[in-house]
């Protein structure tokens, strides 16, 4: 892999690692720890996360003035603990007036960086806090992005079924199922998306009911 390959992948997980910090602390300020625990159940399963990268993007936050941190009072301990010995007291991260702007921003891109995936379930897990049209951009395009590697799936399991064994084609066969249920759950998500934006008409009884 080059280093042009390397500077890109590296450049986007660094974004995705932005996007998640941000959205996490628009919901509460949290002590580093805290943190660290929601970003490994968010980004976990989309392998984005390392532990090591948490503190240096923390660092790179604070000095463009996105996050604050607070220190608060420390912690002696009460009586088990000697008043000369205090406990080092956890510093709370919370987002700023600047941080919430660049967290709109990142919430408004839907280019393919969106669809892939390090950060198609990222942006996912922040849909509640993004305007419909860019939701809507963004799952029809990571559709559009599965249904190429379908195609791909498919197009490689054609050329080698004479020429692989039984567990290579167990695999191609796992990936392809893989991909076509994500794709039946986006078009219901994408269905869903388009019924509720649609306006509502009023029937001859006065109620209302989506457009069909």
């Amino acid at each position: 892999m080059d280093c042009e390959v390397r500077a890109g992948m590296s450049g986007q997980r660094s974004g995705v690692l932005e996007l998640a910090i941000l959205g996490i602390l628009h919901e509460t300020p949290m002590h580093g720890y805290e943190l660290r625990k929601r970003l490994n159940s968010l980004l976990g399963a989309f392998r984005a996360f390392g532990y090591g990268s948490l503190y240096p993007a923390l660092k790179d936050l604070l000095s463009n003035g996105l996050i604050a941190a607070e220190d608060p009072a420390p912690d002696t301990g009460g009586a088990s603990r000697p008043a000369d010995r205090p406990r080092r007291s956890r510093i709370v991260y919370r987002l700023t007036a600047e941080g919430k702007e660049r967290l709109n921003d990142l919430l408004g891109q839907s280019g393919p960086a969106a669809w892939e995936d390090d950060g198609f379930g990222v942006h996912f897990a922040f849909f509640g806090l993004t305007q419909a049209d860019i939701r809507m951009r963004i799952l029809e395009g990571r559709r559009s992005r599965l249904e190429e590697r379908l195609e791909a799936f498919r197009a490689a399991a054609t050329r080698t079924r004479e020429r692989v064994d039984s567990y290579t084609l167990e695999l191609q066969r796992h990936g392809l199922e893989s991909v076509e249920r994500e794709v039946r759950w986006l078009n219901e998500l994408i269905a869903s998306e388009r019924q509720s934006g649609e306006p509502a008409q009023t029937t001859p009884g006065g109620g209302a009911t989506a457009v069909s």
